[in-house]
């Protein structure tokens, strides 16, 4: 049997309960940890007003009626998991709000109801602290195993007790707030907690664990809420109302700084949006380089709603719809006709701008409740995007004849997740050419490949006959060419910035395309690196598509150079020793 992981009614603890240490750190120390969401925060240290709920150890009735009472809170923790789900995908988008769906499968899931059940069946204990129990087993199991991914997700698990707790105890699961403005402190956040925050109030987030891509990090960014995590138990000795100054750039928070360190901070901050608003003042003109020529900006989308904001951002269209919201937290796949109906909505909304479509890109790691899929050992090298896809070819074809039917009416392209071989991608392609063959249609619609794949990058050259385009996704290029996975934190500074043998692989695939008449898109978090931009434009790259809060600093920075400029650093990053190397390769003169 697993040991459930220590836990304090401290309030200073977060969701995993580690206990601070003895000592505060002293007035103008600086503790470092990992970047989560960039952007300055200066204010005083606050915490989570929140306790675990307090559970009955012994049953109140027979089993029946315990196990009657936790169906019950689990409804009740539902609704408000919905609720969370709802706004997060109104105040962030779709792909953000996708998080929700791993939390709500839990409240089904197997591991986690079968040993609550036999416990209450036993008579000798509640249901709270039946469900205790088999949560913090598996909260436990998650957070010893050597996987920094499976890590993360213990929080997710605790998140989900607490909810069914607090509805058992009746207190209800209503996320805590502050006891004013300032920094938020706490050991780990879950996500419910992130969805929770109000970002005028906290103005930066500090906790002693997590990684850059667990899943409250990835809210704050999307909420723009700077943070800083993995920070160390250090931060959960800082008092309540200690001025902090946390820079979510460098990843760095000053723990009640000296006045010219706070001074620096605060000149920064104020330098930080003048030049944001300025930016943001221009963003809907193109990006177009010192000599005239320019290169398309667009965004990254998960939703309908998303497309409005992007363009009051400055995006030209979306280089990257992600459908994996269409098929996430249901019992069965959406059908063609509500395919069609969500993909028309999104193309009405861009107004005759570009739209990019990618197919279902899920696996194991991203799992969908309608699919069986076996338990993986490494789902990021296992059954994932195209090859779930060639798998479920019914499912597949059923979303290709919903793109083609957009297609006949506004300008969509079409893009494989995954890809690792010719083979995979000409199957694909059948498979596309079956839909159109089923639907007796054959629209302009443009067909390419997403280079997440080291072994794809390399065979470009004889990928190119049989796509229009390619995508670069620089997330998983850099993943897997760096044999360091995204989830630990431990390996963060292997993939952080422009690194070389990346830019050396998309160079290759670049130049493969220029030598067939494609063009190359990058839609990973490097297009949304302004210095990266620079050096990805350089190498040829003719589409940037990112996260929408990113185009006017991405269209800002490609106005400073030409294309000449940007190409002579672009064949010097490809060689320098490293990522910080390369970055200042990109910076360029003030025109």
């Amino acid at each position: 049997m697993w040991d459930a992981p220590a836990s304090s009614t401290d309030t200073a603890a977060g969701a995993g309960g580690e206990a601070a240490p003895a000592g505060p750190p002293a007035a103008g120390d600086r503790l470092t940890g990992v970047a989560a969401s960039s952007g300055i925060a200066i204010g005083p240290a606050r915490r989570l007003g929140r306790r675990r709920a307090e559970v009955a150890p012994s049953p109140a009735g027979p089993p029946a009626e315990e196990w009657e009472r936790l169906s019950h809170a689990r409804a009740s923790a539902r609704a408000d998991l919905e609720a969370a789900q709802a706004a997060v995908a109104e105040r962030a988008g779709a792909a953000e709000a996708a998080i929700f769906a791993a939390h709500l499968a839990m409240l089904d899931d197997p591991a986690l109801l079968d040993p609550a059940r036999r416990d209450v069946d036993g008579g000798e204990v509640s249901a709270g602290e039946a469900w205790r129990r088999a949560t913090d087993r598996v909260a436990a199991a998650y957070r010893s195993g050597p996987d920094a991914l499976l890590q993360e997700r213990a929080v997710d698990v605790e998140d989900v007790a607490e909810r069914v707790l607090g509805h058992l105890a009746g207190t209800g699961s209503a996320p805590a707030g502050l006891a004013g403005d300032g920094i938020l402190i706490a050991d780990e956040l879950t996500p419910g907690d992130t969805a929770g925050l109000d970002p005028a109030q906290v103005r930066g987030i500090a906790t002693a664990r997590g990684g850059a891509t667990a899943h409250a990090a990835i809210l704050a960014r999307a909420l723009g809420i700077p943070a800083v995590v993995g920070l160390g138990p250090a931060i959960l000795a800082v008092p309540d109302d200690t001025p902090l100054a946390l820079d979510g750039g460098t990843g760095t928070v000053d723990v009640d700084p000296d006045p010219a360190v706070l001074a620096e901070r605060e000149a920064a901050a104020r330098q930080a949006a003048e030049t944001a608003a300025a930016q943001l003042a221009v963003a809907a003109e193109p990006a177009t380089f010192r000599d005239g020529s320019r290169v398309e900006v667009f965004a990254n989308v998960g939703a309908a709603h998303e497309v409005g904001p992007a363009i009051a951002k400055g995006a030209e269209g979306v280089g990257l719809l992600r459908t994996e919201f269409l098929f996430l937290d249901r019992a069965d796949p959406p059908d063609e006709e509500e395919q069609v109906a969500v993909l028309t909505e999104i193309a009405d909304a861009l107004g005759g701008r570009p739209l990019v479509v990618r197919t279902l890109d899920a696996g194991a790691d991203k799992p969908l409740p309608f699919l069986r899929q076996a338990p993986e050992d490494n789902p990021f090298l296992g059954v994932r995007g195209i090859r779930l896809s060639l798998a479920e070819p019914e499912l597949f074809r059923t979303q290709l004849r919903a793109v083609v039917r957009v297609a006949e009416r506004h300008p969509v392209a079409l893009m494989f997740p995954m890809v690792a071989t010719v083979d995979e991608l000409l199957a694909a392609r059948a498979h596309l050419e079956e839909a159109k063959a089923a639907l007796g249609i054959a629209p302009e619609l443009e067909v390419g490949v997403m280079v997440e794949v080291p072994a794809l990058a390399l065979a470009a050259d004889r990928v190119a006959p049989h796509v229009d385009f390619f995508s670069i996704g620089t997330n998983d290029l850099a993943q897997y060419t760096m044999a360091a996975e995204r989830g630990n934190a431990a390996l963060a500074a292997l993939l952080e910035g422009p690194l070389p043998p990346v830019l050396e692989l998309i160079d290759a695939v670049c130049t493969a395309a220029e030598a067939h008449g494609r063009w190359v898109g990058v839609c990973g978090e490097l297009a949304g690196d302004p210095d990266a931009a620079i050096l990805l434009a350089g190498l040829g790259v003719r589409e940037l598509s990112m996260a929408a809060g990113r185009i006017p600093a991405v269209k800002a920075a490609l106005r400073r150079v030409d294309r000449d400029t940007a190409r002579d650093a672009a064949w010097r990053a490809v060689r320098a020793a490293g990522a910080a190397e390369a970055r200042v390769l990109a910076a360029a003169p003030e025109p």
